[in-house]
């Protein structure tokens, strides 16, 4: 837009210069005035140039000095300089305006009169010509306003850019921490459990594999005692797996709030929490939807909701446990499930439980994600 309105306003200046050189005799007057348009053009844009120089208050006030004081001249001596109007240095201005400079919208409006009685111009002709001066620069407050409105969508929409990235980096960073977690809580198990019995088993059979020739019966004895210890190594193996099972199945709501934990660091968001006192035995693709289903609801209400204030909460009934999660963002005008929202659509519904997102208007808006899945029948943590 900047440079729209300074093409406009070279403009001006270059059509009055062509009138003022289109003179047949070239004379003194004619040189005062090529200077006079000269030095009205170049010197206010050692204040103002699109993209290099912004001192919009000076501008305004040579452009007004310079480029008003010949408008005015032009009009009282018509025989010795180019006819001009005021109309496009008007528009500048009004671009330019800043609260500094709020007195030139009256100036404009009256340069007229300066030379009304001059040509002896009626009143009402002479407020025509304010009157077109105030529409122009009306129409240059207008072109800053709508400029202005176009440079903060395009920062919002580099913030609204920069938060998907921060959003899709939490994503990733969750789910990398949650598989390194996993894997080394898996390997320090089985390297602090098992990993000495199979050293001592495989020391014991080089022994025996030894003593096969010259003591058989000692041998025979060694690999039975070492049958023994493998059943007790498979045994205890048996009851790792079975430990770390009903660990994962315990541990929902643990990973829960390390899930919001991670959520509010990264990205500074009000969320609150209300979960159930007693936890319940759930399957691990039960955990993990629920988990999925939680990821992607908060990721999607600052993402494409702007949200600044949620709520998640889990519960469970006899039968079914219930998730949901309820944000302030944006209403939604028309559901679309894309990719995010059908794939947490289809784990719910793959474990036979349903998926219901509903937004409506308000004070505040309210937008809400609500799954239901069943428990199949397990039994709380305790109970026999």
């Amino acid at each position: 837009m900047d440079w729209g309105i300074f093409a406009l306003r070279l403009y001006h200046y270059i059509l009055l210069l062509s009138r003022v050189l289109a003179v047949s005799e070239f004379s003194n007057r004619t040189l005062i005035n090529v200077i006079w348009l000269s030095i009205a053009l170049v010197v206010p844009l050692l204040f103002w140039f699109p993209g290099r120089r912004m001192n919009k208050v000076w501008f305004c006030i040579l452009e007004l000095l310079l480029g008003g004081s010949y408008y005015v001249n032009s009009v009282i001596y018509p025989d010795l300089t180019s006819k001009a109007d005021y109309l496009l240095p008007s528009l500048t201005m009004g671009y330019l305006l800043t609260k500094r400079t709020l007195w030139i919208v009256p100036v404009v409006v009256f340069i007229p009169f300066s030379f009304q009685s001059h040509l002896r111009l009626s009143w009402e002709q002479t407020l025509a010509i304010g009157t077109d001066n105030l529409l122009f620069c009306c129409i240059g407050m207008w072109a800053s306003f709508v400029a202005n409105a176009y440079d903060q969508k395009n920062k919002l929409a580099a913030e609204v850019e920069h938060q998907n990235k921060l959003l899709t980096h939490y994503s990733a960073e969750i789910e990398k921490m949650t598989l390194l977690e996993e894997r080394n809580r898996m390997s320090k198990e089985l390297h602090d459990t098992l990993g000495h019995s199979f050293i001592s088993l495989i020391l014991s059979l080089d022994a025996s594999i030894a003593l096969m020739d010259r003591k058989p019966a000692e041998a025979k004895d060694r690999l039975i005692r070492l049958r023994t210890l493998a059943e007790e190594n498979l045994d205890e193996m048996r009851n790792i797996v079975h430990e770390m099972g009903e660990e994962e199945e315990s541990s929902l709501i643990r990973q829960v709030e390390s899930l919001v934990v991670r959520f509010r660091e990264y990205t500074g968001t009000a969320l609150t929490l209300s979960l159930p006192g007693t936890e319940r035995s759930i399957r691990f693709e039960v955990r993990q939807a629920v988990l999925r289903v939680i990821q992607e609801s908060l990721t999607n209400a600052l993402k494409h909701g702007k949200a600044s204030q949620l709520h998640l909460e889990l519960e469970f009934s006899e039968k079914n446990l219930q998730l949901s999660v309820r944000n302030n963002g944006e209403p939604i005008d028309k559901l679309n499930y894309g990719f995010g929202l059908t794939t947490m659509k289809q784990r719910v519904e793959r474990l036979g439980g349903r998926l219901h997102v509903s937004s409506r208007e308000g004070t505040p808006a309210i937008t809400e994600v609500r799954c239901e899945i069943p428990l199949k029948g397990v039994m709380p943590h305790g109970e026999n």
